[in-house]
């Protein structure tokens, strides 16, 4: 399944005489972990980020059907949720209006464009006019540190993860001019990584943070996107100089799921 979030952030300045609205588009390939991560968010244990408009039962009994999550079906290309998602920061709380649209797999596929223009277009359309890009990926199979308990035919070879990237950049060059911050969360952290240790070197703490958001950038890309270098180099120049930030993100570490939240709400 394809998730999109189509954020639209309002906040006030503290005269309240003014109101930025912004864009954020959550998006990413089949079966990399997007629906449990948006589902994750709205569980009431949280630490900076929130969801203060849904239950986590509510969603989970609507997205779940015999335990498992149900892909969007591609005759309906498009599902529609509202959500309502705090962050607190040192200056404050600021308030994200989001608009959640499902999208199946399908939809990146050329057949699927050429008989469906109008809904193609509608997303083209919600996607070109966003601010901020939230791009979530899979571990591959050849990832050094990939348990040896997981079945890693359920993930794609390096060398497709390395193709798929490259569409990605593209994509980013030809669909998202205007966007002013881009984020990658290579998902499944708890498959590849110590979540714990790497809270420890990530998490968000106001008052005393270990590193700064490109320290944790630098990190992450080091650690685990090292070989697309060069395509994460290749994005900031196709999309006018965006920043690009890399995260590693799990529904089992609330801290590295809220990361990205937190620093698109910081940046934007």
């Amino acid at each position: 399944m394809i998730e999109l979030l189509n954020i639209l952030y309002y906040y006030s300045k503290i005269n309240c005489e003014e109101v930025i609205t912004l864009g954020i588009i959550y998006i990413g390939d089949r079966a990399t972990g997007k629906t449990s991560l948006a589902l994750e968010l709205t569980n009431p244990k949280y630490n900076y980020v929130r969801i203060t408009n849904c239950q986590y039962q509510d969603l989970k009994d609507k997205l779940f059907r015999d335990g498992e999550i149900q892909p969007t079906a591609a005759l309906n290309s498009l599902y529609e949720n509202s959500l309502q998602v705090e962050v607190q920061l040192p200056a404050g709380a600021k308030n994200l209006s989001v608009n959640w649209v499902d999208t199946p797999g399908e939809v990146w596929r050329k057949s699927w464009r050429k008989d469906n223009p109008d809904n193609w277009q509608k997303l083209l359309n919600n996607i070109q006019e966003s601010e901020g890009i939230i791009l979530v990926l899979p571990p591959y199979r050849e990832m050094p540190s990939l348990n040896s308990s997981v079945d890693s035919s359920l993930f794609p070879t390096k060398e497709q993860w390395c193709q798929r990237f490259q569409r990605w950049v593209n994509f980013f060059q030809f669909e998202c001019p205007k966007a002013q911050q881009i984020t990658i969360c290579l998902n499944k952290a708890d498959l590849f990584c110590n979540i714990e240790k790497e809270e420890s070197e990530l998490g968000y703490h106001p008052r005393h943070n270990r590193k700064g958001w490109f320290e944790r950038h630098s990190y992450v890309k080091q650690r685990y996107f090292k070989v697309v270098q060069t395509q994460l180099d290749q994005i900031s120049s196709a999309t006018e100089g965006a920043p690009v930030r890399c995260f590693i993100t799990t529904i089992h570490n609330r801290s590295l799921l809220e990361l990205p939240w937190l620093y698109l709400a910081s940046q934007l």
